[in-house]
């Protein structure tokens, strides 16, 4: 591939095809957790907002994406099947469903799904846990093209399966699978290049630019890789034990730096990566501990949950460049956030959503309502003026804040 065509490609891959208020890939357009909408509701009655649709998908913690004017998530069922949903983003009628067998996986929890899928053009892109890759047409559901990774590839399927969902980088798509990554061809599936047969980690793979150079950054079982996206060449690694091999949050670029938090008491950094060596670590804390869902660095912040899904984890503003923690919010509970038009909108993990204005002082809700019940480890989306809710049931609350 034309090393000027791939850098072209690179770039437009980080700006993103779908309109600037969908959400067509694991954090959003940007994939920082960030959107670009504005205008949304942030002051609800006291009954809370109106629900525009109700859904349910099947055991699992997959994400929403959303892309012109479909939203798609995944599930899975009772006769040990997982599907791929289709809905009307805005009126949640069904569009279409794929379904393909699979292990329920309850390895430690109830098991189901927990990887995303991703929009791209024509096209949906979806990962199972068992290394099922699919390309699906958008419109109507029907296979492009799959393969099975862990058996014609060689990959090893980590301990939670792979989890994460596909990047588009350019005309590939670059899978958090081996040592370092797996990329293969978007439009057919062959592989293009692949690293070491090694567990996996349990991240999106993240495409930056660094240095003005291209890397993608993907996780392991031991620690943080960067690659060059063009023949899957190491660039850099971070050595990072995190018990039972979960470097599960996604990295956070802070500048030339990179920013990591993982659970299980271990807490986070900020390094610089040299390729000639060891990472200059600048600071290392238990200051911030994410098991799942990566922070969100707006400014000079970093918006995120410290502690497990075993404990009572709190939601916490820390300052990205010292480790400083500025504020910590009690009893949020492993849920996720997402921050659009200066304002974090957060789904506590029992499935209560609130608003707030992005502060380094406080954690101050202006709104706050029960939209789901159970267990709610999946990060809110919001698109177009509704946020998409789920919990580990597969119950979806499509919330309406679009203002009348």
């Amino acid at each position: 591939m034309n090393w000027r065509l791939l850098t072209f490609s690179f770039v437009a891959s980080l700006v993103g095809g779908s309109i600037a208020n969908d959400w067509p890939q694991w954090r959003g357009p940007d994939r920082n957790g960030i959107s670009k909408e504005s205008g949304f509701l942030d002051a609800w009655p006291q009954q809370g907002p109106p629900i525009a649709w109700k859904a349910n998908v099947g055991l699992g913690f997959t994400s929403i994406v959303v892309s012109n004017g479909k939203a798609v998530t995944v599930g899975h069922n009772e006769d040990d099947k997982d599907t791929v949903f289709c809905f009307d983003a805005a009126t949640g009628k069904e569009i279409w469903k794929h379904s393909y067998p699979a292990e329920l996986g309850d390895k430690y929890f109830e098991g189901g799904t927990t990887g995303t899928a991703t929009f791209d053009g024509d096209n949906v892109y979806w990962l199972s846990r068992w290394g099922d890759l699919f390309c699906l047409n958008a419109a109507d559901g029907k296979v492009v093209w799959n393969r099975q990774i862990e058996k014609d590839a060689d990959v090893k399927v980590p301990t939670w399966g792979f989890t994460g969902a596909p990047s588009v980088v350019g005309e590939m798509l670059i899978l958090n699978a081996g040592d370092a990554g797996i990329a293969v061809e978007k439009k057919t599936g062959k592989t293009i290049w692949q690293s070491a047969n090694k567990e996996a980690g349990y991240m999106t793979p993240l495409p930056v630019q660094r240095g003005g150079k291209s890397e993608v950054w993907v996780s392991n079982a031991t620690g943080y890789v960067a690659v060059d996206p063009a023949n899957g060449k190491e660039i850099w690694r971070m050595k990072w034990l995190t018990q039972y091999g979960v470097n599960a949050g996604d990295p956070i670029q802070v500048g030339d730096n990179v920013f990591i938090s993982t659970g299980y008491g271990k807490g986070a950094a900020l390094f610089k990566p040299n390729a000639d060596g060891e990472p200059t670590v600048i600071w290392k804390s238990k200051v911030l501990r994410t098991q799942l869902s990566p922070g969100v660095l707006v400014g000079k912040y970093i918006y995120g949950v410290d502690g497990d899904t075993t404990e009572k984890a709190s939601l916490k503003c820390i300052e990205a460049e010292t480790g400083t923690e500025k504020w910590s919010f009690p009893n949020f509970a492993t849920g996720g956030l997402t921050v659009a038009d200066g304002k974090i909108i957060a789904l506590s993990g029992i499935g209560e959503l609130m608003v707030a204005p992005v502060s380094q002082e406080a954690f101050k809700p202006t709104s706050r309502a029960q939209v789901l019940g159970g267990k709610t480890w999946t990060v809110p989306v919001l698109a177009n003026g509704l946020v998409y809710c789920r919990n580990s049931r597969g119950d979806i609350a499509a919330v309406d804040l679009r203002k009348k």
